[in-house]
């Protein structure tokens, strides 16, 4: 009990730099698993085309992180809403329903993608010069989804049991490896990009195993047989705390479709091609999976802080939890803007050279797609913050208007708009669809909030409302 007061009385400022630091370098470490492997593959003989190739997989992988996520965040919420509550006996079932639900989805899952694999690369943007890649690396990865899976749900229950240092230490050990392996099997070895994909499984198969380990001596709850019976009722609860994770996930996943198959058909009609518009477009994305991740990552540190100080009705904690929120996300989103717009070329060139025309289109999808960065960082903010305190439905709002409302209508009808304009220049719709629909999700993200904290300052108790 000693631990979850001092979520009550610890300054906020030491609690956030507590417990969202490991936990945004836990998310870097994640996202570095794809990074690297596209890294390495760019500056080998297989260059833009296995960058694509890996990049039409990052779709899928998507559905399945939706799937891991929303159970471990929603764990993860439900698990610090507890501790204000003082509710041991739910906490326990909540952990043993999410693995329980965890083995049977990524089970599911797994069997799904290697019936339909092919048909999954041709939908997701492979063409023929990347086909053969794409299944090569996919194959891999899914056969493993049961590991991966698992460890994302257990490393945010981790988090949310007061160990963040623990679940960065636990995601760093599988990078490690991953690096470690990468050029050893690409480069020595010669496997290519299944020497990619073989590293990476093998860094998750560790990192599984190290937050496995800890669920033999948790903190805040205390793990049965009776524990993995899946609790409906429970289930329910972590769905709903969870869904706006899912639907962030699975809005990346219609936008990365979308996206590819917009630069598919528009890229063939431009001077730049099709299979260099998607391997900019899946370099763009896992860049700035760094800067989300840490956004996000300082978010989710905050969620024990927001949902223990929620549920105990401590809300002079919560604002001011949310404006440290707010000042940390506007400082990342400038200085994200600040290196995609004046420094492009610096980061373009991690993934290998390509030639002139992948570096002019690159160079292009920098500094127009990524212009509004800053907003994107609010809304992505602002979406785990009402998941951190239960309000399911805004967060939900939070994570559907940018990347599936928006993104969808302004990517279509843009790319029609230029490409009828003039012939060869559809392409660039996509790329104005993102400041475009960054600017309308910021101003939605800016009203839910100041309503909820307008509306939370007559409420007479915060449990009352959701």
């Amino acid at each position: 009990m000693d631990a979850n007061r001092i979520l009550g009385e610890e300054k906020i400022s030491k609690l956030l730099l507590k417990f969202s630091t490991p936990c945004v370098m836990g998310l870097l470490i994640s996202a570095f698993y794809n990074i690297v492997d596209q890294i390495f593959i760019g500056n080998s003989e297989l260059g833009y085309l296995g960058n694509a190739a890996t990049g039409i997989s990052f779709p899928v992988i998507c559905i399945a992180n939706a799937f891991a996520w929303c159970i471990g965040d929603g764990a993860a919420a439900f698990l610090s809403i507890c501790a204000g509550r003082r509710d041991s006996d739910s906490a326990h079932k909540c952990v043993g329903t999410g693995i329980s639900m965890t083995l049977i989805i990524s089970a599911v899952l797994m069997v799904l993608c290697l019936v339909f694999q092919k048909p999954l690369m041709i939908v997701f943007g492979a063409s023929d010069q990347t086909l053969a890649m794409s299944l090569d690396y996919f194959r891999i990865i899914v056969a493993f989804f049961p590991f991966y899976l698992l460890l994302n749900v257990m490393n945010s229950m981790i988090r949310a049991d007061g160990s963040p240092t623990y679940a960065m230490i636990a995601m760093s050990l599988g990078a490690v490896i991953n690096i470690i392996l990468d050029p050893i099997f690409i480069f020595v070895l010669k496997w290519g990009i299944q020497g990619a994909a073989i590293a990476t499984v093998i860094g998750q198969v560790a990192s599984f195993f190290t937050c496995a380990v800890y669920f033999f001596k948790p903190k805040s709850f205390h793990l049965t047989k009776r524990s993995f019976i899946v609790d409906f009722s429970i289930l329910r609860h972590l769905i709903t705390l969870g869904g706006s994770t899912f639907i962030t996930q699975i809005s990346i996943v219609v936008m990365s479709v979308l996206s590819n198959m917009t630069l598919f058909h528009y890229g063939a009609l431009s001077k730049y091609g099709s299979d260099i518009a998607i391997s900019v477009f899946s370099i763009q994305t896992k860049v700035y999976t760094i800067v989300n991740n840490i956004v996000v990552g300082i978010a989710l540190g905050s969620q024990p802080i927001l949902g223990y100080n929620y549920g105990a009705g401590n809300m002079d904690r919560v604002k001011k939890t949310y404006k440290l929120l707010l000042i940390s996300s506007v400082s990342v989103g400038i200085v994200a803007t600040l290196i995609f717009e004046l420094f492009p070329q610096a980061v373009i060139g991690i993934f290998g050279k390509g030639n002139e025309l992948y570096q002019e289109f690159a160079l292009k999808m920098f500094r127009i797609y990524l212009s509004l960065s800053l907003f994107t960082c609010l809304v992505k903010m602002t979406s785990v913050f009402f998941q951190s305190i239960g309000k399911s439905i805004q967060a939900m709002v939070s994570s559907i208007i940018r990347d599936i409302v928006c993104f969808v209508i302004f990517t279509i009808s843009l790319s029609y708009f230029f490409e009828s304009a003039q012939p060869g220049q559809g392409i660039y719709g996509i790329l104005f669809a993102a400041p475009l629909s960054d600017l309308i999700a910021v101003s939605v993200a800016v009203v839910l909030t100041v309503r909820f904290f307008k509306e939370m300052k007559s409420a007479q108790s915060p449990l009352s409302r959701n």
